[in-house]
């Protein structure tokens, strides 16, 4: 079914084809629109425009010359004519060589297609795509096509002309689409893509620091193509589109400006052919739509009408992006040279009749209309000689006529296209887009006029430039602005409000955090440890390192005291040692006495630690010399506290008990005991959590105070140790309170232990209130303090005894002191 239906609809197609191309010829025999030569080029121009489409019950002919001309579109329309004729007249460029066109003005994006038919058959016949080139010599009459120039149109004919390779060289079609080679690999432009237009609008908006814009676009390809790109050119900026509208035959303009307005935008976006951009202009003007500030893409910023327009000035300040004005020689004379505009002495000619007889068109007006895209037209028209050149081989003065020419070798030649035109280089890059040009920015001013105020450059590498002297902004010289929010003051992060990100609240960032304005305007960053900020600060600064050194003045004054300790201990060591037979020492505690001096002297090694900058080994030995050894203290002064009271009480009525505890040395099992214990939880606490170097960066901000970090939960076992043995030691000490005062050691163990809890009160108050470099010095000398407590209020009293009160350290005398209690308490 299929293989007998397919070749009746190709036939179909060709007879079509073939009538549609006879009624047509008969209304396009102007010699404007067709010039005989060795080579054709086809040429595709919208002088015309359907803007509404007529439905019929039958196929028909479009009759373009009964809609609206466009001037713009009929001067570039001519410009290919003048191209082509100083290519004929060229000795360098395709010499003995006669260039021709076939040209068909395009007044349709979708019910056009005779003439694109017309360009690719063969003696008004197409060759089917499923059949061999047995009997044509050529795929089509044409060996490349100039157009169309918009998108829409493009899109609807490219394709016709894809399959064969027959290149297409496009003067206007702007749509990202037709960089995709897979699906147009014959297609190349002299125009820049959308893409290209779309960065330099976004350059602008950036420019003048706008973010409150809306984009109106058309609704076809052209314009939906923008939208897109703008879209995704905005997503990692600031900028956001508040509104967006597809402009069409039934758009409402009350409607969409009252929108506009509510939402206080005041930058506009108009993406959109000129036809659309001027019906939205005029819609703004006759509504009294005021300040605003209007962006014109490239197809109507030199719109020659609008400028002019009663009123204009009142809607607010037009910037655009315009192809650059390009002159080229010789177009001025050749209009005026041409008899079409004198007079019409060909009446058959159907088009001129058109001319003479329903308007006063003169070169004039052809001269000074917008010549956008005038240069694209030149550019694209010189590439296909070019390409032809390069493929006939031509050299001085000859071309080889023995070379039979298609499509797709001038297809090839114009993907290599490198030559100068008008001080420009002519070249594609591998998408077919161009790899010349500049886009011109430009601005309306007061008195009509369209201004060049900047430019953007592409090739070789990008250049852009705005002068904003030149522009008279209707704020009276100030740049307006446009945005949802107020810019937050330096040192505040924005919050979004709402889906924009331009809508959001004012927070400013917290100490030690800072906003980065050049990277995230909606996050508070934290510092690095290293570093620090105060409050709404927009970077961060360097703390200061602070610690104290061993050549401290307060550091050098403790060690001064802990070696004077040291030196002390020795000493009393020496003078109890040299007296130990005397009642003192015996009652001070005898060989025990040395045990406690030697704890003292080996806890004072702590102080050392506490300065310099601390190490892992440094955070160690500033707590486990002085927990273990003054734990071993704590636990003597526990004994000889229990041994005073179990003497002169519990002697008495607990002799049993007092008998058991001489006999198995129950002190030394107690303080062994305590050594033992303190030693295993030291090294279990060590073992989970050992002190390490700590930088302290809570309190000062601005400062790094270098510490050691001990872990509560790894030294809470010790501590606690360490706190049960000073109880106890209070305990036994202020329960013999009351025994003789010249033999009473447990009042100065009592005030020992009350100096000794004092010292840390006082530390632990201060440690709260204070964590400066200076805590490690209080913090040193409150272990020294403690040191000293014992030494001075313990042993001095029995060192002074010894030298300086002899007669009381007798045996005699003792005696006498306990006779005298033991009467009291019997009494």
């Amino acid at each position: 079914m299929m293989t007998t239906t397919m070749p009746n609809f190709l036939l179909s197609l060709c007879i079509l084809e073939s009538l549609l191309h006879a009624f047509t010829e008969v209304n396009v025999q102007a010699s404007e629109f067709q010039l005989e030569g060795d080579y054709l080029v086809g040429g595709l121009f919208d002088i015309h425009h359907v803007s509404t489409l007529v439905y019929h019950d039958r196929p028909e002919a479009i009759d373009c010359s009964r809609s609206p001309l466009f001037l713009s579109s009929y001067r570039r329309f001519q410009v290919m004519r003048f191209s082509v004729e100083e290519i004929n007249n060229s000795t360098e460029l395709l010499p003995n060589v006669s260039l021709g066109y076939e040209i068909f003005d395009h007044c349709s994006d979708i019910q056009n297609f005779p003439a694109t038919l017309n360009l690719i058959s063969v003696n008004g016949s197409i060759q089917p795509w499923s059949e061999p080139h047995k009997n044509l010599s050529r795929v089509s009459k044409v060996i490349a096509v100039v157009g169309p120039f918009s998108s829409t149109e493009t899109l609807t004919v490219a394709p016709l002309f894809m399959m064969n390779l027959i290149p297409i060289v496009s003067y206007g079609a702007a749509s990202s689409a037709f960089s995709e080679k897979s699906k147009f690999p014959s297609f190349l432009r002299t125009v820049h893509s959308n893409k290209n237009i779309i960065e330099v609008i976004v350059n602008i908006i950036l420019h003048f620091n706008w973010r409150w814009v809306a984009f109106l676009n058309s609704d076809d390809e052209f314009g939906i193509d923008g939208l897109e790109l703008f879209i995704k050119r905005t997503e990692n900026t600031d900028i956001c589109m508040a509104y967006i509208k597809l402009l069409n035959d039934n758009v409402n303009y009350t409607r969409m400006f009252k929108q506009i307005e509510a939402q206080k935008i005041n930058i506009i976006i108009v993406f959109a052919p000129k036809r659309t951009a001027e019906a939205l202009i005029e819609s703004a003007i006759r509504l009294n739509v005021t300040n605003k500030v209007w962006v014109a893409g490239d197809t109507w910023s030199l719109n020659e009408k609008l400028p002019k327009e009663k009123g204009i000035r009142n809607i607010g300040t037009v910037l655009g992006v315009s192809q650059p004005v390009v002159a080229i020689p010789g177009f001025n004379d050749f209009i005026y040279s041409s008899k079409s505009w004198n007079d019409c002495e060909n009446a058959g000619q159907k088009f001129c009749n058109e001319f003479c007889n329903s308007s006063s068109l003169s070169a004039e007006d052809i001269v000074f209309i917008d010549p956008s895209f005038s240069f694209p037209v030149y550019s694209a028209v010189h590439s296909v000689a070019n390409a032809l050149h390069n493929v006939l081989q031509c050299g001085v003065g000859k071309c080889n006529s023995n070379i039979t020419v298609y499509p797709h070798m001038v297809l090839a030649e114009l993907k290599k296209s490198n030559f100068t035109l008008l001080n420009q280089s002519i070249q594609f890059d591998e998408n077919g887009n161009p790899k010349f040009g500049r886009y011109s920015i430009v601005f309306w001013n007061h008195s009509g006029a369209i201004e060049e105020i900047g430019f953007y450059t592409f090739f070789p590498s990008i250049n852009y430039v705005i002068d904003n002297n030149k522009i008279q902004w209707y704020t009276d010289g100030k740049v307006p602005s446009s945005q949802c929010s107020r810019e937050c003051p330096k040192g505040y992060a924005k919050r979004q409000n709402g889906i924009h990100k331009c809508c959001f609240a004012c927070e400013i960032c917290p100490n030690g955090t800072f906003v980065n304005s050049t990277d995230d305007h909606y996050k508070c960053v934290n510092c690095k440890d290293t570093e620090w900020s105060a409050e709404g600060s927009t970077s961060c600064s360097l703390r200061v390192v602070e610690y104290i050194p061993f050549t401290d003045i307060g550091a050098i004054l403790i060690m001064c005291g802990a070696w004077s300790f040291i030196g002390l201990t020795i000493a009393t060591s020496v003078l109890l040692a040299i007296n130990y037979n005397t009642p003192v020492v015996r009652s001070a505690g005898g060989p025990m006495c040395f045990l406690i001096l030697s704890c003292l002297t080996l806890s004072s090694l702590s102080v050392f630690f506490y300065f310099d900058k601390p190490t892992e080994c440094f955070c160690i030995l500033r707590s486990l010399p002085f927990i273990l050894f003054y734990s071993v203290c704590l636990a003597c002064f526990v004994v000889r506290s229990f041994q005073i009271v179990c003497i002169f009480k519990m002697a008495a009525k607990f002799p049993m008990l007092y008998s058991w505890w001489m006999k198995y040395h129950g002190q030394w099992l107690l303080i062994t005991g305590t050594f033992v214990t303190q030693a295993l939880l030291l090294l279990i606490g060590y073992s989970c959590g050992p002190p390490k170097p700590y930088n302290e960066t809570l309190w000062y901000p601005e400062k790094i105070i270098l510490s050691c970090e001990i872990g509560l939960k790894a030294n809470s076992g010790p501590v606690i140790l360490l706190l049960f043995l000073a109880c106890l030691c209070f305990i036994f000490s202020y329960m013999g309170k009351n025994l003789p005062k010249n033999y009473n050691e447990a009042e100065a163990i009592t005030f020992c232990l009350f100096l000794l809890i004092l010292t840390w009160i006082i530390f632990a108050t201060v440690y709260m209130l204070y964590r400066g470099k200076h805590i490690q010095t209080v913090n040193a000398l409150a272990v020294l303090s403690s040191l000293y407590s014992f030494l001075l209020w313990y042993f001095l009293p029995k060192c002074y005894i010894i030298i300086f009160q002899s007669q009381k350290n007798t045996q005699q005398y003792f005696q006498g002191l306990i006779q005298n209690y033991t009467k009291t308490i019997s009494q």
